[in-house]
């Protein structure tokens, strides 16, 4: 199937694709599940394994060396061979997802290992030729919108030409120095790929961030193939890049927006001529993002953002790890209410083990997330921002890619919105069971208060302070919600 685009709505020009509106699933979806998952999972070693592996002295290379071989012999493409998803079951993993409050679900079409997670015709190095033998891809899709989820995939791909620049290299040391990495066999070029222009072993293992994506012409081509590709085959309603609008400001950006107008314009052709698509990008300008919806990776905002906004973030490292420290489901849940109070989404990585199932470890955050949303999910979907985002002195950094707990306090609030009701999530239960909100006006008059889980509760109310005494037993562990019932509540 191909795009038809001759009554398409969006050219591929910034001044066209200027004219997205966010559609309101997105809007109204706020939690995501992400599946970053593939060949790089088989070592359980953690994120950027197929470029690693290629760096003498790098923890991910002292792995590969030890169980598998040196990489002269043992290259990323037995990796591959090795990646079975055996016991892949993406229904049952899909029923966890929705239990935890997922309204869309993410898959993983190909990251920057240059392996595609479904049935490619461009490139044979896909999961149906090799590996696990299964459309992975098409697998999530049908278990996704079988229960009604938004389906989107990622792609990582734009920036792997110059991302796998290392299996060109070799040891400088050591029994094998000198000995080239399996990277330089012609035989499998396909998967390595041409790009001894990004070779620089005076660099080391250092990657050159400045040309995340690279420079060459035909690249640009075949990524805007696999774009379309993806597009025709699956349809996303929503396409993340890591990464900038590929490819920046150097290649004009003509090759990135064409692949955006292409998602835009196919979404279009199947809703009646309203494009209900996002596209996902990591450029923080606005006249940038205004695109599509902006994604920041592993950060935030710090206060209320006019338009929608996405956080992609994972429980632990993005591809399975064994020395992981997860985070906590209490912290997954606080950063999701500060998030969605400030007008964003969140995308929660779920990793997973090469066979395809999830440890108990993050099976319980899933499952504690669930018990949470059972309760609490009313101040969340299908919610706008308030006045201001919430009360307190306590606030989430905003540094790169630092996601620390914050040591919240019961004075500190986050605020979402539903007509006439004010959603006031107190991030620490009080100790003297009592809810003390600043943030109304003399003219707020609540008319009652209700703490979800837990029934009304009675209030006092003072000008723009109201006072509410909360039962001694607190519905949920983590953060709890009080909705206050307003006759009116003003802009």
């Amino acid at each position: 199937m191909s795009t038809d685009n001759s009554a398409a709505p969006f050219a591929a020009t910034f001044d066209s694709l200027r004219q997205f509106e966010c559609p309101e699933w997105f809007r109204d979806a706020k939690l995501g599940i992400w599946s970053h998952w593939g060949a790089q999972s088989v070592p359980m070693y953690g994120d950027w394994y197929a470029r690693n592996m290629y760096i003498e002295g790098h923890d991910q290379y002292r792995h590969h060396l030890r169980m598998y071989g040196h990489p002269s012999k043992v290259g990323y493409k037995d990796i591959v061979a090795r990646w079975r998803a055996e016991n892949f079951d993406p229904e049952g993993l899909m029923d966890l997802y929705v239990a935890a409050g997922a309204k869309y679900f993410v898959g993983q079409a190909t990251h920057h290992d240059n392996f595609f997670n479904y049935d490619s015709r461009i490139h044979r190095w896909n999961s149906v030729r090799m590996g696990p033998k299964k459309d992975i891809t098409r697998l999530w899709k049908d278990a996704a919108e079988a229960r009604g989820l938004k389906f989107g995939l990622t792609e990582h791909h734009g920036a792997a030409f110059s991302w796998s620049n290392l299996n060109k290299g070799a040891d400088k040391s050591g029994p094998y120095a000198g000995v080239p990495y399996d990277g330089n066999d012609p035989a499998y070029e396909e998967l390595y790929l041409p790009n001894r222009e990004h070779y620089d072993p005076e660099r080391g293992g250092k990657l050159d961030l400045a040309n995340w994506y690279t420079g060459n012409k035909r690249w640009h081509q075949h990524w805007l193939e696999v774009m379309k590709e993806i597009i025709d085959l699956y349809q996303p309603e929503l396409l993340y890049s890591d990464g900038p609008v590929p490819f920046g400001e150097n290649a004009g950006y003509d090759i990135g927006l064409q692949a955006i107008s292409y998602l835009y314009n196919a979404s279009a052709a199947r809703n009646g001529g309203v494009n209900q698509a996002v596209y996902n990008q990591k450029d923080r300008r606005p006249e940038i993002y205004s695109v599509g919806v902006m994604d920041i990776e592993r950060s935030q905002e710090p206060d209320i953002k006019p338009e929608p906004w996405q956080t992609d973030t994972s429980v632990g490292d993005w591809f399975y790890n064994v020395r992981d420290v997860y985070k906590t489901a209490g912290h997954v849940i606080e950063l999701l209410v500060d998030i969605v109070s400030k007008n964003g989404n969140l995308l929660l990585n779920i990793p997973q083990r090469p066979d395809g199932t999830l440890d108990d470890e993050c099976t319980h955050i899933l499952t504690s997330m669930a018990r949470w949303i059972d309760v609490c999910g009313e101040g969340i979907y299908g919610t706008r921002p308030f006045r201001v985002s919430g009360e307190g002195v306590s606030a989430v950094h905003i540094e790169g890619f630092r996601e620390d707990a914050v040591k919240w306090a019961s004075t500190d609030f986050r605020f979402t919105r539903r007509g006439n009701t004010l959603y006031a999530f107190q991030m620490r239960w009080p100790e003297d069971g009592r809810t003390v909100i600043h943030s109304l006006r003399p003219d707020d008059r609540a008319r009652s208060v209700r703490l979800l889980g837990g029934g009304e509760v009675p209030f006092e109310q003072a000008g723009g302070v109201l006072v509410a005494q909360l039962p001694e037993l607190r519905p949920v562990d983590e953060v709890n919600c009080l909705a206050i019932e307003f006759d009116h509540l003003g802009a």
